[in-house]
């Protein structure tokens, strides 16, 4: 099979989209124009122009195909409603411009498509019909790809739906529960997509929803689903470790499972560091998953998802705005690394030399110091190295940040103090940690890169250092004062939303109630430290636990912070 070096290109569609916390998961499409007027022939107009940059810096860069969102809204069917129709009519003719941009620059144009998506009309239609998802999809598809033969093929998602910062008639939900429900979809679609030539990208990212939640890393679940499927439209695509984005992760295992031809998932606008408002550095760590890979059978490129995933303030448009030069970056030297096999300081230099910065030794020297800081740092890095898993999911190495939040509470305070065992050695490593970031604000200038970046990290790692401080020694009152007085100044000097948005820090110094005895109790009982499942997992956290945790949703909502109910798809997702 040919090499496929995918690139996601929904960076355009964001222009304009003025919200504190911007849904990067997929096109915000309620956003987009509606109806064909003056106004909208403008927005498509930049669009097309920021697509046309976007297209012409990917292919120089090697890049072969790019992603965009999304079938459902460019699909037409007789089942939807009429007012729908005539807007997908319109996304229809607007995206077919927007294809030929890309194809014109050899890049294959492959669209997102969640299993499955409804609308009201969609579902009482199917209902009173008593049609099959996947009868449906398959007849769906078949007219989609007789009208686009410019599309390439699609990206299956089946193991996470929208989330609750989707504001849409189409609203995609968990249907495939099962391992073998998710075989028999691939069964049923494979000779649609053999049909038409087109190739089916099936992501085997989940969120730990149902028994199908574990296919990522669970063994015995991704052999249920994909042994014995020989299809050459069929490419599997999987997320570099057992997790999200996150470092501290083994190489995903499964890439050794199959012959079937796979793609690795990288991500360079990294959704948990930051999203490029400062560089997070991903070349060494993906340089030891590209040696691994070359032990993997049949893995025929990646895709690197340089927009997309995110709940966050933060927008900067990758491979468009000048202000994305740590994605751009990150990019660049990742393409590089997985396509040509280059050494990451060569890409480095190459990048630097391309984009005429400063001194490249001092980008790397500046990159090594970032690498370290994100590690020691944004990571508790005794923690992150745990290998540890709820359910069906393997939980995140991060935990006092999440997507653009950083959470400093005496909830944290007590979990870390129970799986790190030496608090000094994470105290010295914060000290040194901010040493670097003086370092790195001394380098930028010689590199070339915006100082104003590099102080904005070091301003926002302060208030990690803080933390750190207050979750590894005795709480006093100076010790809040301190950290109430920094993130006010903090507040003062950067926006809730712009070119530099700030985080949001969540404080709470109220002594949490579980005694720490019996924490670790929980702890202990309710998470495991290998793959396999435990008898307790099968017996009673991966049966029993859902039904209390419903109990607790209806009766006690007070009980589950916002937090976690209204980001993503809630964490009720996890329990199902």
């Amino acid at each position: 099979m040919q090499p496929l070096h995918l690139i996601d290109a929904i960076g355009p569609f964001f222009r304009g989209h003025d919200v504190r916390t911007i849904n990067w998961s997929k096109i915000p499409w309620h956003h987009l124009p509606k109806t064909r007027d003056a106004a909208a022939d403008v927005w498509w107009a930049q669009v097309r122009a920021d697509i046309t940059r976007f297209a012409d810096q990917a292919a120089a860069w090697g890049f072969n195909a790019i992603s965009l969102d999304d079938v459902t809204h460019l699909a037409d069917h007789a089942w939807l409603e009429p007012e729908l129709r005539a807007r997908i009519a319109l996304y229809r003719e607007e995206f077919t411009r927007c294809f030929e941009i890309f194809t014109s620059r050899g890049l294959q144009v492959h669209l997102t498509m969640d299993v499955m998506t409804y609308t009201p009309e969609l579902r009482r239609r199917m209902t009173e019909a008593k049609r099959e998802v996947n009868d449906y999809l398959a007849e769906l598809l078949d007219g989609f790809f007789s009208s686009f033969p410019q599309v390439a093929g699609i990206i299956l998602r089946i193991g996470e739906a929208d989330g609750k910062g989707v504001h849409d008639e189409f609203r995609s939900e968990l249907v495939i529960q099962k391992p073998a429900q998710a075989r028999q979809l691939l069964l049923d679609l494979l000779p649609v997509c053999e049909k038409h030539t087109r190739r089916l990208i099936f992501r085997t990212w989940t969120v730990g929803a149902y028994r199908i939640g574990d296919l990522m890393w669970h063994r015995g679940t991704f052999t249920r689903v994909f042994e014995g499927l020989t299809s050459p439209a069929l490419v599997i695509s999987m997320k570099y470790g057992e997790s999200d984005f996150f470092r501290y992760l083994p190489l995903n295992s499964n890439f050794f499972r199959t012959d079937v031809a796979k793609i690795v998932e990288l991500q360079t606008r990294r959704e948990y560091e930051g999203c490029g408002e400062y560089p997070s550095f991903t070349g060494w760590e993906y340089e030891r998953y590209a040696h691994e890979l070359k032990h993997a059978k049949n893995v025929i490129g990646c895709m690197v998802w340089c927009q997309t995933g995110g709940w966050v303030p933060f927008r900067r448009i990758a491979l468009i705005d000048p202000e994305a030069i740590w994605i751009d970056l990150n990019t660049f030297v990742t393409i590089r690394l997985i396509k040509d096999g280059m050494p990451v300081e060569d890409a480095v230099r190459a990048f630097a030399k391309e984009r005429a910065l400063g001194d490249a030794e001092a980008l790397i020297e500046l990159l090594r110091y970032s690498d370290e800081v994100i590690r020691e740092l944004l990571y508790v890095e005794e923690f992150a190295q745990q290998k540890l898993f709820f359910r069906r999911v393997r939980i995140p190495p991060l935990l006092q940040v999440y997507w653009g939040n950083i959470f400093i509470n005496h909830s944290v305070k007590k979990l870390l103090l129970y799986f790190v065992q030496e608090p000094g050695a994470a105290l010295l490593s914060a000290a040194r940690c901010m040493d670097r970031l003086d370092q790195m604000i001394a380098l930028a200038p010689r590199a070339g890169v915006p100082v104003a970046d590099l102080e904005y990290m070091r301003d926002t790692f302060r208030l990690l250092a803080l933390a750190r401080e207050y979750y590894f020694t005795e709480f006093t009152p100076e010790m809040e004062t301190r950290l109430r007085e920094a993130k006010r100044a903090y507040k003062a000097t950067y926006a809730k939303r712009g070119l530099r948005a700030r985080y949001r820090i969540k404080t709470d110094f109220k002594p949490f109630w579980l005694h720490r005895r019996y924490l670790g109790w929980a702890i202990e009982l309710l998470m495991r430290r290998r793959r396999g499942y435990r008898l307790i997992d099968r017996l009673l956290i991966l049966h029993v636990l859902s039904m209390i945790y419903r109990v607790i949703a209806l009766r006690k909502p007070h009980w589950i912070p916002g937090f976690a109910k209204e980001s993503a798809m809630g964490v009720d997702v996890v329990f199902r």
